[in-house]
Formats: C-alpha cells, structure tokens, sequence
C-alpha cells in the first residue's frame, strides 16, 4: 500500500475556509472545507466525515486540488458521449442536404431522415439513428417543413370569392 499524497502547502486551512465562505458552489465549499480538515492536522478519515465520503474520493480531491488549486475542486459538468458526427462531416450533410438528392443516384426526389441515415452510412460507414439525425439537422438550422394540404377539388379562382375583407371602417 502506497503513503498518503501530500496536499499542496500554498494554502493554509483558514485560507480555504475564507475561500469556502465566498464560495456560491456547495459542492466545492464541501471539498475545501474537507481539506481545510487536512491541512490543520487531522487525518483523512475526517476529512472524509466532513465531506460526507469515501476515503478515495478524499484522495480524488486531494489530486484537484494539487494540479489546479481551488478552482479545480468546482464542480463540473460531465463531458457526456462522444457526438457521432465531427464538425467535417456535419458540412458534408448540410452541403448534401442543401444540393438536394439527385433522383438517379441516391433513388429519392426529397430528403427524409431514414434517406439521410442511409446517406450518412454510404458516405462515412455510421450507422445515426432517425432520432440523433433529427437533432443533428436541428442544431444545423435545418427544421421539417411540409406542405400545407390540398384538397384534390379545390379550385383556385372559388379561393377569393369566399376571402372576407375587412370592413372600411376598421381601415386607416
């Protein structure tokens, strides 16, 4: 079993409890004030009673803390999955999506998103899901549209006859 690491001397135990104290991350006043503990004198296992931890989450802290100061006890968002698409081919798709299918070659008149799917495995070898895509074309700018139904017996010259026009004296 390895000795304890060394908690970085640049700070006293008063200097991170007055850091604690200004401190608005709860989390982070929790940390500091664990190895506020540690810095006075006491041992590990209190720390980790005032942090409300585990002896190895104590150690985690203790390396922050060492390699970033204060500031590296924050807390901080987790970085999340990997996104499928990098920023070249998400060009690719907007430039593709822009030009349009070609009806020859990709054999649809329109982009859907199982047809952009299946683009997107033809050009990259990824396999996108009809949902991932969705967001991937939203965060590109791209929104579903649709046209707006029409009944196959409308006519077009009935269209104004029906159109109301508002009366003079709500006119300026």
């Amino acid at each position: 079993m390895s000795g304890a690491i060394c908690v970085c001397e640049d700070y006293t135990g008063a200097d991170l409890r007055r850091l604690a104290r200004r401190c608005g991350d709860g989390d982070q006043v929790r940390r500091l004030l664990a190895l506020a503990t540690i810095l006075d004198g006491g041992s590990r296992s209190e720390a980790a009673r005032v942090g409300g931890v585990t002896l190895q989450i104590v150690r985690d802290w203790v390396l922050r803390f060492n390699a970033e100061g204060p500031d590296g006890l924050a807390s901080r968002k987790a970085p999340g999955k990997v996104p499928i698409l990098n920023d070249a081919q998400r060009r690719a798709l907007a430039e593709a999506v822009e030009a349009g299918p070609i009806p020859a070659a990709h054999g649809v008149v329109r982009w859907r998103l199982v047809d952009l799917a299946q683009w997107v495995w033809d050009e990259f070898g990824l396999s996108i899901t009809k949902q991932t895509l969705s967001r991937e074309m939203r965060s590109l700018g791209f929104r579903k549209l649709s046209a707006r139904p029409r009944h196959h017996g409308q006519k077009e010259h009935a269209i104004a006859d029906f159109k109301k026009a508002s009366q003079a004296s709500w006119q300026r």
